[in-house]
């Protein structure tokens, strides 16, 4: 389903820019990861020296792009799916199908993995968790919190998601139309 057939409402438009922005903010990460592996690439194999820290940063700055792109690719419905018999399928029915499985199965996934990520998150930060190694990272719950943080972020897409399903099926919340010169400023399919 391509996400232009679903229509829009309030809720959805408002969400799906935060969703974009964060998104396009957090795409800056990769550069990061690109640097500190290339960094890590020349510290090792030209000067002749590993660092356990760039290493772990790597993995790190890695897992947090990762996290927090999460939410842009179900905004842009560029996530992984199988369309084999989706496609096949009318654009309400898709409707139906998707916002069951949000309803039922996405959010209280990722409500119960919130749920248990946050105080795994917590507990880094009180213990002031660091890497085991004795030239690794300290600070590691800053890394940890960044999984709950890319959940919340996936369900609040999942919920501008269904709620555009809900428009479809439902027409509640009331479809909006959208500006014609806003079509390139932020919205997900431009």
């Amino acid at each position: 389903m391509v996400t232009a057939d679903l229509p829009n409402n309030r809720l959805s438009w408002r969400l799906d820019h935060l969703i974009v922005a964060i998104g396009r903010a957090s795409a800056w990460l990769w550069l990061a990861v690109l640097g500190v592996v290339l960094s890590n690439v020349f510290s090792r194999f030209v000067l002749a020296r590993g660092s356990i820290a760039l290493e772990e940063l790597s993995w790190h700055l890695f897992g947090a792009a990762m996290m927090l792109s999460l939410a842009y690719a179900v905004v842009r419905d560029d996530h992984v799916r199988v369309d084999v018999l989706r496609e096949k399928f009318s654009l309400r029915l898709q409707a139906q199908i998707e916002l069951a499985g949000i309803v039922l199965l996405a959010l209280p996934i990722i409500g119960l993995m919130i749920d248990s990520l946050i105080p795994y998150a917590y507990t880094a930060f009180v213990y002031q968790e660091h890497s085991q190694a004795p030239s690794g990272l300290p600070y590691r719950f800053l890394f940890k919190s960044v999984l709950p943080l890319g959940l919340i972020l996936v369900a609040v897409a999942l919920v501008s998601r269904a709620s555009r399903c809900s428009t479809l099926l439902f027409n509640f919340p009331r479809a909006i139309s959208v500006p014609a010169d806003d079509r390139n400023g932020g919205h997900p399919h431009p």
